[in-house]
């Protein structure tokens, strides 16, 4: 699913509008009815009033338009509409001589108005969509101030209002914060960033038609990957398939005191369905794997003075025609000795065409050395947390939206596919595309779940998925799997553990 601009998607409505045909105002009725369906499926009439309040342009008009229907169906509601300026759209005349026909309508004109509200209210906020393009002030400002100070739940029409879609807002701008968002048929790339959730709430799109060739054909850096094109990467299995042809891979991880991490990704990598797994790690984490997942051969660290961690001299004939993926990282820890055994590592997987899974300590490690970075093989796949980011570019950003654009550049310069963890994880290739996971849930922000997440993506590059499918996919099923232990558990009672329990494919 792309991700468009506010630009591409009014050039959407125009090139639908021109080619179905329809009227603009047509094509407003039925956004309003697919909002209209969205809401009688989530709130049934019942002891509570709506309050719908109506900006002066299109969003106003979607707004007239969707109290218009929920007043047919028996909704008790009440319209208001801001007059923050003389000037209306075209549309908004239009809905606003429908609506009056049926319901009278209530004009604030006076900053002083005081809004009364109970808990048990639903706002519907159509102030202003997603055409915004400065911060509110004016009447607009006291208004959305009494509406966020409400107890009624609040769900905007396309976008709350106030909120930028493409760009930052300024961390004085007063917007909406919605319960909910039901954006007209695609999502906003301001949905997808932390700084704006407690605008946004938990969106929802609705389809409205618009000409799907349109889309299609429209160019973006940013897509969301929804669950029906996730799905979609898995390889069925053949009836007459052997161990052998699912791959070897290699987990790297564990130290003293940290063989938990190397256990966790390690069971993740088998339940995610490689044909062989084999565990390097430390002589004393041996016991501790062998016991826990007999199902794992096991690789003892050598050559390495302090056996408390992992600093072994790689030789290329160790890996030759045996290893399809390699996953480092877990636990390992940080050491000049553990960076100076990674380098070698890398070389050895690039000379021989290893895909290669890079998490925790293994960029802990390079991030502290500029020239060793240089040596991780081209599209290997990263997965690190936002402070793991920071430190491996070396510099800190203003606001999720220049986050964005260094992750971008960073995986278009290095030639790297990188798993930026969080709500909605943003995978970024060296295309320069963002892919946003829809997949997850706050109960995953655990200790060990980037762990699960590292044998998972192993096992699919052993199993021969490209570099691109396997961190698109990887990540939305360490999603999924989390998705179905909440439900199990719930998010507070979650461990990582529970999310290897849960996985399917």
């Amino acid at each position: 699913m792309k991700i468009l601009s506010v630009e591409q998607i009014r050039a959407a409505d125009a090139h639908t509008i021109q080619h179905e045909p329809i009227a603009s105002i047509d094509l407003m009725e039925r956004a309003s009815r697919a909002f209209v369906n969205w809401f009688c499926e989530h709130f049934e009439t019942g002891n509570f009033k709506i309050r719908v309040f109506c900006g002066l342009g299109d969003n106003g008009g979607d707004g007239f338009a969707i109290a218009r229907m929920l007043h047919a169906l028996g909704y008790d509601l009440e319209v208001f509409v801001v007059k923050y300026s003389d000037k209306t759209s075209e549309n908004f005349q239009k809905n606003l001589i429908r609506l009056e026909k049926q319901l009278t309508i209530n004009y604030i004109e006076n900053k002083q108005i005081i809004l009364s509200f109970t808990e048990n209210d639903l706002i519907i906020d159509a102030l202003l969509g997603s055409g915004l393009s400065r911060s509110i002030d004016g009447l607009l400002k006291p208004i959305i101030e009494q509406i966020n100070m409400s107890e009624a739940k609040i769900i905007s029409v396309d976008m709350p209002s106030g909120l930028f879609a493409d760009k930052p807002n300024n961390s004085a701008d007063v917007i909406v914060n919605a319960t909910h968002t039901v954006a007209f048929q695609l999502p906003k790339l301001a949905f997808m960033l932390p700084q704006n959730a407690k605008f946004v709430g938990d969106w929802h799109t609705v389809a409205i038609g618009l000409n799907q060739d349109f889309i299609q054909n429209s160019e973006t850096n940013f897509f969301y990957s929804s669950p029906k094109v996730a799905e979609k990467l898995i390889k069925p299995r053949q009836k007459f398939s052997h161990k052998g042809i699912f791959g070897h891979a290699l987990l790297i991880a564990g130290s003293h005191g940290m063989m938990g991490a190397a256990v966790l990704s390690a069971r993740a990598c088998m339940r995610s369905g490689v044909g062989k797994l084999t565990v390097h790690s430390i002589k004393s984490g041996l016991p501790i794997v062998q016991t826990l997942l007999p199902e794992a051969m096991y690789w003892e660290a050598r050559n390495n003075k302090n056996t408390d961690f992992i600093a072994t001299e790689f030789h290329a004939a160790d890996f030759n025609n045996r290893f399809q993926a390699v996953g480092v990282g877990p636990g390992i820890g940080v050491h000049g000795s553990i960076r100076m055994s990674l380098e070698k590592l890398c070389e050895i997987c690039q000379d021989l065409s290893i895909s290669m899974v890079l998490d925790a300590d293994a960029l802990n490690n390079f991030s502290t050395e500029n020239r060793a970075m240089k040596k991780i093989p081209p599209h290997s796949i990263l997965t690190p947390h936002p402070k793991e980011f920071k430190n491996l570019i070396g510099k800190p950003w203003a606001d999720d939206y220049e986050k964005l654009e260094l992750l971008r550049e960073f995986a278009v310069d290095r030639e790297l596919i990188v798993c930026l963890k969080g709500a909605n994880t943003a995978v970024a290739l060296p295309d320069g595309t963002i892919h946003f996971n829809s997949s997850g849930n706050a109960g995953m922000a655990t200790a060990g779940s980037g762990d699960v997440l590292t044998g998972i993506i192993t096992a699919l590059l052993a199993q021969g998925y490209t570099p691109k499918e396997a961190a698109i996919l990887g990540v939305y099923q360490h999603g999924v799997a989390g998705d179905r232990a909440a439900e199990k558990f719930g998010m507070t009672s979650m461990m990582a553990s529970d999310i290897i329990e849960n996985i399917r494919f």
